[in-house]
């Protein structure tokens, strides 16, 4: 029986079978899950309807169970962060550093090889995507 917060079995499968360096995408409801993602990565939908689940609610449940050694979100326009990227810094913590990047440039990185796992998610939030690359235990 697990007894953590995180009980999403198909979550936590797609979690354990990364290791050091893997890239895990939580994304917002506006993502082009179909063309901007790598090939074999593992999809998983959590996006029940729009507002849930909210990026910032799955990153909690994630950082139960992986460690992060870093992220990366899209950068926005006027280059000023996002309400919701400042959140997703004040959760990670000071430890992890948080890179900004071009859109396309953000596509490049979530279709390379090392992400494993992408998390879909209802986030209505602009520039609500996060990319994290899990660290050592």
């Amino acid at each position: 029986m697990i007894t953590g917060p995180l009980i999403h079995p198909p979550l936590l499968e797609a979690l354990a079978s990364s290791g050091h360096g893997s890239g895990v995408l939580i994304a917002d409801g506006n993502y082009p899950y179909l063309t901007a993602i790598g090939p074999g990565v593992r999809l998983i939908h959590l996006n029940l309807r729009p507002g849930l689940l909210d990026v910032a609610s799955v990153l909690d449940a994630v950082l139960t169970v992986v460690n992060v050694e870093s992220a990366t979100v899209m950068q926005t326009p006027d280059g000023v962060s996002a309400p919701a990227q400042d959140d997703y810094a004040r959760r990670l913590g000071s430890d992890v550093s948080m890179e900004r990047v071009d859109r396309f440039a953000f596509y490049d990185r979530v279709r390379s090889p090392d992400v494993g796992v992408v998390i879909a998610t209802g986030d209505e939030r602009l520039y609500g995507n996060l990319l994290l690359t899990i660290g050592l235990r």
